[in-house]
């Protein structure tokens, strides 16, 4: 045993949470009586062994092997993004105190000089402009020029690379990131945990007059994307639109004026990640697992990807959308709002062998549960022992019978290995919804 302040790392499984594995740091109070005070940290804790396709090969341990110049405690965006920079691929832990916010002088601080956006709204209307030629042609002094210089301002303030072999993760209860898009990008090891995460809000929406037949406003910016990167924990954070849901969205040219993109992201070949303990709240377009159909040189025999013991509420589609990946869901809650706009919950796309088992559904009055799949491709699924509304039911079959002209086949064609405790379907409202989110690992 060490003693005088020397530290002892120790991996532990706390009650009521054997799906995590929890390092602690032991501090010798006492060394002459052989007494030691564990103290939590969540900064030295990493994926447990069996955990989901982020604990394949060497796991997931991001910063916890950081040595004490490695550890840094931040209160603002500017001081995050140093700290991330810091040390280059060094095991780091950076620990979040309190909020911090890229935007929180307003989407003014970006505007390039000249922008007007009621400008923007007089030449590019569909009375003056058409919806036959979009604006890619537009010279850099034209309003749509100047759009694009105000949103590479944006751009460049709100991402943030997150380094192979870090963790991030939130100081007790009220740790929060506002407006930043957080870029796990062509890296390997990676934990984000304890966060409150809200949506960026896209200052600059893009105007384009010739998608769909009545055009759109395209936004940028996910909340956090895995791009091409390897082994990656994402546990315990609530994810959200928070302050800016879709409702309090204006509308031009008869569209809503779409600021918000994706909450989570795993595109680009990106590999062994789990997501765990999440809530996942009111938002759109919310988890792509792959981002194209014609990704397939990056994506085949990739996203592979483990959601376990998230919880997910008024979340309209894409709970994922999955393309190519071998994606495992089980024990997760999908909460369907009584009125909320709902497309689906598990979108079946390209070459995806999605295997969902023994997940909760509460669906409100009027919703289907043939609802909860959608298929884009042919590509089967497994799905079986889910309960909707507290009774088992065959996704698959139902979805057959109500929308025949897009049957599913049965069968992804692998079992997952990768699983800890799986809970009764029937007790996962119960379990999940009070130990989901930031705040609440156990």
């Amino acid at each position: 045993m060490r003693a005088h302040g020397w530290h002892v790392h120790a991996i532990t499984v706390f009650a009521g949470c054997t799906a995590l594995a929890l390092g602690a740091t032991a501090t010798v109070a006492h060394a002459q009586a052989g007494q030691a005070a564990q103290v939590r940290d969540l900064g030295r804790e990493v994926l447990a062994a069996g955990d989901g396709w982020g604990a394949e090969g060497a796991g997931t341990t991001g910063g916890s092997a950081a040595d004490a110049a490695h550890v840094y405690t931040v209160t603002t965006w500017d001081a995050f993004k140093a700290a991330l920079q810091a040390g280059g691929d060094a095991p780091k832990i950076v620990k979040v105190k309190g909020v911090i916010d890229p935007v929180a002088e307003g989407c003014a601080s970006f505007e390039a000089p000249g922008y007007d956006f009621d400008a923007y709204l007089e030449k590019y209307s569909p009375e003056n402009w058409g919806l036959d030629t979009d604006l890619s042609g537009e010279p850099a002094d034209s309003p749509e020029g100047l759009r694009a210089a105000s949103a590479a301002g944006q751009d460049a303030a709100i991402k943030v690379n997150v380094p192979a072999n870090t963790t991030i993760v939130g100081v007790g209860k009220g740790a929060g990131i506002r407006g930043g898009s957080l870029q796990i990008k062509g890296v390997d090891n990676v934990i984000l945990r304890n966060l409150t995460i809200e949506a960026p809000l896209d200052c600059f929406p893009q105007w384009d007059p010739t998608d769909t037949a009545t055009g759109a406003w395209n936004s940028e910016y996910d909340a956090v994307v895995v791009y091409g990167s390897t082994h990656v924990w994402v546990a315990n954070n609530t994810l959200t639109d928070g302050r800016y849901p879709d409702s309090t969205l204006p509308t031009y040219f008869g569209q809503t004026y779409q600021q918000h993109d994706g909450l989570l992201d795993i595109v680009r070949g990106a590999n062994h990640v789990t997501v765990s303990w999440n809530s996942v709240e009111d938002h759109d377009k919310t988890m792509l697992i792959g981002n194209s159909d014609s990704a397939g040189a990056t994506d085949t025999g990739k996203l592979k990807v483990t959601l376990h013991h998230n919880r997910f509420e008024g979340v309209v589609e894409r709970a994922p959308r999955v393309r190519f990946g071998q994606v495992d869901s089980y024990n997760n809650h999908f909460v369907v709002g009584e009125g909320q706009s709902y497309g689906y919950t598990f979108g079946v796309g390209i070459s995806s062998q999605l295997y969902a088992s023994d997940n909760a559904f509460s669906l409100p009055a009027g919703v289907s549960a043939a609802k909860t799949l959608k298929k884009w491709s042919e590509a089967p699924l497994t799905a079986e022992n889910n309960y909707v509304n507290g009774r088992k039911t065959d996704l698959i079959a139902v979805h057959n019978a109500e929308i025949p002209a897009e049957t599913l086949q049965s069968g992804a064609g692998w079992t997952p290995t990768l699983r800890t405790r799986v809970d009764s379907p029937r007790a996962v409202p119960g379990i999940v919804d009070g130990r989901a989110g930031a705040g609440k690992v156990c």
